[in-house]
């Protein structure tokens, strides 16, 4: 896919289409990783944040209420 850097305000930068967004699954707001390799390649890496301790173990809590049933004919 061919892109034309352009001029926005005092800074120069590359507009992504909302098709590039869908086939990248990146949206407004999401962080990327940019990477300048040797002979000039430029990656770009969406940012996959991993969820805090606290939600996980919510999660986990919350499961275990609602199936504590099963929980314990499993044991």
């Amino acid at each position: 896919m061919l892109k034309t850097i352009s001029k926005i305000g005092n800074s120069q930068g590359i507009i992504f289409d909302s098709a590039l967004l869908q086939l990248a699954r990146l949206k407004v707001g999401d962080e990327v990783n940019v990477e300048v390799h040797a002979g000039g390649t430029i990656t770009i890496a969406p940012i996959v944040s991993m969820p805090s301790k606290e939600d996980v173990s919510s999660l986990i809590k919350d499961t275990m209420k609602q199936y504590a049933r099963t929980m314990k004919r499993l044991a």
